[in-house]
């Protein structure tokens, strides 16, 4: 159930899928600053096919879908992005699961990416396709209205000095990314975080309980059984017509499943031949 009661002043704990993702964007961020000191103009031209740039992306490096939320562009975006993705992680994690969590964070990554660069080929409030952007945002802010949409009434420290709402809190925050995009200040990271969370309002919204990989299963056993149903009955068929060439008689029921004769010749309104 949703919790409704303030939230506790610890740190939550860090563990789980929310650990690994913290863990990643940290190594990814030091990688590159130990590659800038080591090998700087590598790491230009490795930090240049990592961010997401729409018209690379429609050149076919598809990989920055992904690879952009990775990289971030300073030590306060690190800090605070993983701080928040620490605090919203360990609140949906122990609720729905890992897998459910890192499915809602890359659904809000890739599914951000896809539409925010979509858009910019518009040229919408000065969207340019060959702007680069980066960072994790896309990600927390999916993390951030699944949070509203299933905990709202839960409170945290905003800023850690007030106490707000979840609701109230995701809203801030969305009313910040709009007032940039509307600006057109930052456009195309305030733009990508917009897409993020409504990724993630539609992932929650219509993904099963259990994650996508979970009904992505669930739906392939389903048509495996469906198909070997049909063909046990496609068989069963084929071997009453058989037996009728044998002049014998033979029973399968809609499943495909042999029907003793003794039960078909069996009352049904007579009890006395049950235990």
């Amino acid at each position: 159930m949703p919790r409704s009661g303030p939230i506790s002043l610890a740190l939550p704990a860090f563990e789980g899928t929310t650990r690994k993702l913290i863990l990643l964007n940290v190594g990814a961020f030091f990688g590159l600053l130990i590659l800038r000191w080591l090998a700087p103009q590598l790491e230009a031209v490795l930090h240049s096919h990592l961010i997401l740039e729409p018209l690379a992306v429609a050149h076919g490096e598809i990989w920055q879908l992904l690879t952009y939320s990775f990289v971030e562009q300073g030590i306060l975006g690190i800090l605070f992005g993983m701080l928040t993705l620490w605090f919203t992680g360990s609140l949906l994690e122990p609720s729905f699961g890992g897998r459910w969590l890192a499915e809602l964070y890359l659904t809000s990554v890739i599914g951000g990416a896809i539409l925010a660069s979509a858009i910019s080929f518009t040229h919408i409030l000065g969207l340019r396709p060959d702007v680069g952007a980066a960072g994790a945002w896309s990600g927390i802010f999916g993390l951030m209205v699944a949070i509203a949409m299933i905990f709202g009434d839960q409170e945290f420290l905003l800023w850690f000095v007030l106490r707000i709402k979840a609701k109230y809190m995701v809203a801030i925050y969305i009313l910040i990314a709009v007032a940039l995009l509307l600006k057109q200040a930052d456009t195309f990271n305030a733009l990508i975080q917009l897409s993020g969370a409504l990724c993630g309002a539609l992932f929650v919204k219509f993904a099963p309980r259990r994650g996508l990989a979970f009904g992505l299963s669930e739906q392939y056993f389903g048509v495996r059984n469906r198909y070997y149903r049909w063909k046990r009955r496609r068989a069963a068929r084929k071997f009453e017509v058989y037996m009728r060439k044998q002049n014998r008689e033979v029973h399968f029921d809609k499943d495909g499943r042999y029907v003793d004769p003794d039960e078909l010749r069996k009352n049904p309104n007579d009890k006395r031949w049950m235990n």
